[in-house]
C-alpha cells in the first residue's frame, strides 16, 4: 500500500534528478529526505532526527570497506613516492614510446593498468608527468593524448572498478544483488565502451599524428616544464636524488616487485573464478580484502626500506594521506547512499529504527510496483532508461553518488521488464561513472588531464561526448544481447 511516506520519498527522488541535471549537489536534498520520510513514516518529528543519523550509520558502516581500500592504494603510492619507485615504474615505457601512434595506445594501456589499482586520479600525476612529454615529443597532438589518459582511465579502468570493486559494490547494494556479478557484467561492459571509444578518438586524429618537428618539440618542452611544476612531483623528484645508494637499490627492487605483486593478485582473483585454486572465490568484500592486505604488506616493507628509524611515524603519515584522500573522495557518498538505502528493505529497518517484528518497508519498490501497469515492459527502454538516468547522475561531477540511485532502480525495475537487476546496475554504474568520472563533464577530475597535457578542458569534454557516447550506446545494446 502506497502511504504518504512513500509519496514524500518520491518526492526527494524526483527533485534529487532535477537538482542533478543542474550540477548541483545533491547532498542537502537527500538529508532532508531522509528526516522528512523518518518523520512522516513514524509520526513523529523524534524519528526523523535518528532516521538522518542512522541513515549515515548504516551507509558509512556499509561503505567503510571502501574507504580502506582507498587509503592501504593511495598510502602504498605515497610510499613508493618517498622511494622514488613510482617513477621508476614508468620510465621503462618511455623506451616503446617511438611514434605518435604507438605513444596513443600504449598511454592508455598504461593509464588502464595503473587505475586499475591505483584509481585514475593519483595516477594522472605520475602519467602526465613522465609520458606525456615523451609521447608528445613523437607526433601525438596533446588533445589525442589527454584523450586516451581521459578514456582509458577515468572511464574504462573507472567505471569497472574491477580490481577495488567500489562501483560495483555501490550498485550491488542499491539492486540488493551479488557484488561479484555486477563487478563480472560491469567489466565486459566496460571493456566494450573503452574499446569503442578509444579506436573512436585514435581515428578522430590519426591524420594528425605526424613526425617529430620543431613545434611539437617546443610544445612538449612547454608541458614537460609544467608537469615538473607540480608540487608532490617536484619534491618527489628531488628527493629521489638524495637518497642514500641502498634505498635506491631498494627503489630498483620495488619498482618491480610492486607491479609483478599486483599482476599476482589478478592472476590469483582471475584463477579462483574458474576454480583454479583451493582459496575459493574473491567475492566482492574478499577480492578488496586480498588486494588491501596485499597493500598494506607493501606499504611496511617500502616504509622499511626509506627509513627503518622513522618508518613507524611514516606509515602513519601515509595512511593519513590515504585516509584524507579516500574521504574526499566519497565522503559525500555516504549521505546520498542513506537516503536510497532508506529505499530499500534490507536497510530501512536499522534506518528507522524498527523492532525485529516489524515488517521493513521498501519505499522504491513499492512505488514502482504501484505504476507497474504504466511502465512499458520493454527491454530496450528499460535498460537506456537507466543508462540515461546514470548519466543525469555523473553530471553533478562525482561518478560514484549515482550509483545508490541507478542501483536501487535496477533493483525494483528489472522485475518489471524480466532482465536481471545485475545487468541493469552494470548499465547505470556504466552511465554514471563514464559522466561524472571524468570523460564528459569540465567540472570533474577531467580538469587535471586537461591541465597536464596543456589543453582546454571544455574542448575535451567535447571531444570526449562523441566517442563515449558510441561506446555506451554500443556496450547497452550488447549487454541486452548477451544476459
Amino acid at each position: 500500500m502506497i502511504t504518504s511516506s512513500h509519496l514524500m520519498y518520491a518526492f526527494i527522488t524526483v527533485a534529487v534528478i532535477v537538482v542533478m541535471l543542474f550540477r548541483r549537489g545533491v547532498i542537502i536534498p537527500t538529508l532532508i529526505g531522509t528526516f522528512l520520510v523518518g518523520w512522516i513514516y513514524k509520526g513523529d518529528v523524534i524519528s526523523g532526527f535518528k532516521a538522518v543519523y542512522n541513515a549515515n550509520l548504516t551507509a558509512a558502516k556499509e561503505l567503510f570497506t571502501i574507504f580502506l581500500i582507498i587509503t592501504f592504494m593511495v598510502a602504498l603510492l605515497a610510499s613508493l613516492r618517498d622511494i622514488g619507485a613510482d617513477r621508476r615504474m614508468i620510465r621503462p615505457i618511455q623506451k616503446l614510446i617511438v611514434n605518435g601512434h604507438i605513444a596513443f595506445f600504449v598511454l592508455a594501456a598504461v593509464t588502464y593498468v595503473i587505475s586499475l589499482f591505483f584509481w585514475p586520479t593519483p595516477a594522472v600525476p605520475l602519467i602526465g608527468a613522465l609520458l606525456f612529454p615523451a609521447a608528445i615529443r613523437v607526433g601525438l597532438p596533446p588533445m589525442a593524448a589527454a584523450m586516451a589518459v581521459a578514456l582509458a582511465g577515468q572511464g574504462m579502468a573507472l567505471s569497472s572498478d574491477y580490481v577495488m570493486q567500489i562501483a560495483p559494490m555501490l550498485s550491488a547494494k542499491g539492486a540488493g544483488v551479488s557484488t561479484a556479478l555486477v563487478a563480472d557484467k560491469a567489466m565486459v561492459l566496460s571493456l566494450i565502451t573503452g574499446v569503442v571509444s578509444i579506436t573512436g578518438a585514435y581515428l578522430m586524429h590519426r591524420k594528425a599524428i605526424r613526425k617529430s618537428d620543431a613545434p611539437v618539440q617546443q610544445e612538449a618542452t612547454v608541458i614537460e616544464m609544467k608537469a615538473a611544476t607540480t608540487v608532490e612531483y617536484a619534491e618527489a623528484a628531488a628527493a629521489t636524488e638524495t637518497l642514500s645508494p641502498s634505498v635506491l637499490k631498494w627503489s630498483k627492487i620495488f619498482a618491480v616487485l610492486v607491479p609483478v605483486s599486483m599482476l599476482g593478485v589478478m592472476i590469483v582473483m582471475a584463477a579462483s573464478k574458474f576454480g583454479g585454486t583451493n582459496m575459493g572465490g574473491f567475492e566482492g568484500g574478499d577480492g578488496a580484502a586480498f588486494i588491501g592486505g596485499v597493500a598494506v604488506i607493501l606499504l611496511i616493507l617500502s616504509c622499511t626500506v626509506f627509513s627503518k628509524i622513522s618508518a613507524l611515524d611514516k606509515i602513519g603519515d601515509h595512511l593519513t594521506e590515504g585516509f584524507v584522500f579516500a574521504f574526499k573522495a566519497m565522503g559525500p557518498v555516504i549521505p546520498i547512499a542513506g537516503f536510497f538505502f532508506l529505499g530499500n528493505a534490507d536497510f530501512s529497518k536499522s534506518v528507522l529504527s524498527l523492532g525485529d517484528n516489524v515488517k521493513a518497508p521498501a519505499f522504491l519498490y513499492d512505488l514502482v510496483m504501484s505504476v507497474q501497469y504504466a511502465i512499458p515492459t520493454n527491454e530496450f527502454f528499460t535498460a537506456f532508461g537507466i543508462l540515461l538516468i546514470g548519466i543525469i547522475a555523473g553530471l553533478e561531477g562525482s561518478g560514484f553518488s549515482g550509483l545508490p540511485l541507478t542501483g536501487s532502480l535496477s533493483g525494483a525495475l528489472a522485475p518489471t521488464v524480466g532482465m536481471d537487476p545485475s545487468t541493469l546496475a552494470a548499465i547505470g554504474q556504466m552511465g554514471s561513472v563514464w559522466s561524472g568520472g571524468g570523460t564528459l563533464i569540465a567540472w570533474s577530475s577531467l580538469v587535471a588531464v586537461a591541465g597536464f597535457a596543456g589543453v582546454s578542458v571544455i574542448e575535451l569534454a567535447r571531444k570526449n561526448f562523441l566517442p563515449v557516447s558510441i561506446g555506451l550506446i554500443v556496450s547497452t545494446i550488447a549487454a541486452m544481447l548477451l544476459w
